[in-house]
């Protein structure tokens, strides 16, 4: 049996009162599946209001506008704008972090490990936005067929979180990356089916700031705020060029480097050194600040740009962007009628039997044609349950709603959309309780 590891020889640091009180949130925010939580109270507290007798002013209020106005050229969008298309590019920056990651040195850098999540997202994309089609063909909705494609891995960790130990390790890997995979996919939807007509010329300027990121990283430029400058230039740039803003994001997330720029040994040295130097008492007060610079500057470049940026980001998009965007867009009257509407039919059509039909259908074929495997301890069961969770498409559902759909149809598709990721977490919860045994299934398997 494995014993564990003691606790590293470092110094406590200096505590203040106040810590008691920051600790704990600290804590509850670096808890993944606590985010589902957040999201959750804020989508019913949205319908809450949307449906109460501050539903007017509740619902007005997203339509406030803002901007700035230089001379004869004035930007001005509503509030609700400003969170789809600005706040939402920090999450889309994140998503294109969590892809650089996982493809460099995540589940997604060999194919032959990869092949299995890819095949199970590639269904689960394909399923929902065809029978979507069956539906809405023809029709004033068939623009929505890309609503029902997409996962949120917010509330689908944060399903598999209460089922705790109970939930093999091989199927938590499995969802995490179909979600990545799914993710890829809905921003090649958004870049190629909900873009505009190109105004090539600002295209031109953002490709131009792209160009002018690659060349910074190549002089070996390090400075988060100047990399930020450009980003919003480029993220300007993709407004006006009639690609969708977000997608500034991910080409910025996809871009940032992965690789360390200070190597562990190095690190060490440079401790070292310094430690050595600043237990000296003949050192200057300039020498010792010199040196405490070059080892808070090698500390923090000990670590990839992507892993700080991914870590400082996420709690922010997770606790804050996130919520507030369902706050924005979640907020619809219902009334049971809209649930028999044709689009939220299909749309909940598409979640709730597209998804899982895909996402298992696909995952056989691939075990079939000997191009994947089932990971350890991961039934057949168990796919079927997290291809119905997979089905829980909601931030991202309503995202590309909002891009396909006109004002009149987009409260119907919200409708389908709350309805069938809501059934497809009941079931996917209900059939995973059914299927998993009782005992803790993610340790090794027991000896013979």
């Amino acid at each position: 049996m494995a014993h564990a590891s003691a606790p590293l020889p470092v110094p406590a640091l200096p505590s203040e009162p106040v810590q008691r009180l920051t600790e704990p949130l600290a804590r509850f925010l670096h808890i993944q599946a606590a985010s589902g939580i957040v999201l959750l109270a804020f989508t019913l507290l949205a319908l809450f209001l949307a449906n109460s007798e501050w539903a007017e002013p509740f619902l007005g209020f997203w339509k406030t506008k803002l901007g700035f106005k230089v001379g004869s050229f004035e930007f001005t969008h509503s509030l609700k704008h400003w969170i789809n298309d600005g706040l939402m590019t920090i999450f889309f920056f994140v998503v294109g972090l969590e892809v650089k990651r996982e493809m460099a040195v995540g589940e997604l850098r060999e194919l032959r490990q990869a092949s299995l999540p890819i095949a199970a997202a590639i269904g689960g994309m394909l399923a929902p936005a065809g029978l979507y089609l069956a539906f809405q063909a023809g029709e004033p909705g068939a623009d929505g067929w890309g609503i029902p494609m997409a996962t949120d891995i917010a509330f689908v960790v944060g399903c598999l979180a209460l089922l705790g130990d109970r939930v093999p390790h091989g199927l938590r890997i499995l969802m995490l990356s179909l979600a990545i995979v799914d993710d890829i996919g809905a921003i090649l939807v958004i870049a190629i089916g909900y873009s505009g007509a190109l105004d090539l010329v600002a295209l031109a300027l953002g490709g131009a700031g792209i160009a002018g990121v690659l060349a910074m990283q190549r002089l070996g430029v390090r400075s988060v705020g100047l990399y930020a400058i450009v980003g919003v230039g480029i993220w300007f740039a993709f407004h006006e060029s009639g690609i969708h803003a977000t997608i500034a994001g991910v080409i910025l997330g996809v871009l940032t480097p992965v690789r360390r720029w200070v190597s562990p040994g190095l690190w060490t040295d440079t401790a070292g050194e310094a430690m050595r130097f600043l237990r000296g008492d003949d050192a200057a007060e300039a020498q010792r600040r010199l040196v405490l610079e070059r080892l808070e500057r090698a500390t923090r470049e000990a670590r990839s740009p992507q892993e700080r940026l991914e870590q400082a980001l996420h709690p922010w998009v997770s606790f804050v962007i996130m919520p507030l965007f369902a706050f924005a867009n979640a907020g619809v009257p219902v009334q049971l009628g809209a649930f028999g509407e044709p689009i939220a039919v299909a749309v909940m059509v598409g979640l709730g039997v597209g998804k899982p039909v895909g996402v298992v259908l696909a995952c056989f074929l691939a075990v079939k044609l000997g191009l994947a495997r089932l990971p350890e301890r991961v039934t057949w069961s168990a796919v079927v349950a997290g291809g119905f969770l997979a089905g829980i498409g909601f931030t991202m559902a309503l995202f590309i709603a909002g891009l396909a759909l006109n004002e009149e149809l987009l409260d119907t598709a919200k409708i389908g959309i709350l309805g069938g990721s809501a059934l497809s977490a009941v079931v996917g919860m209900a059939l995973l309780v059914a299927v998993l045994p009782k005992a803790a299934v993610s340790g090794p398997a027991p000896a013979a």
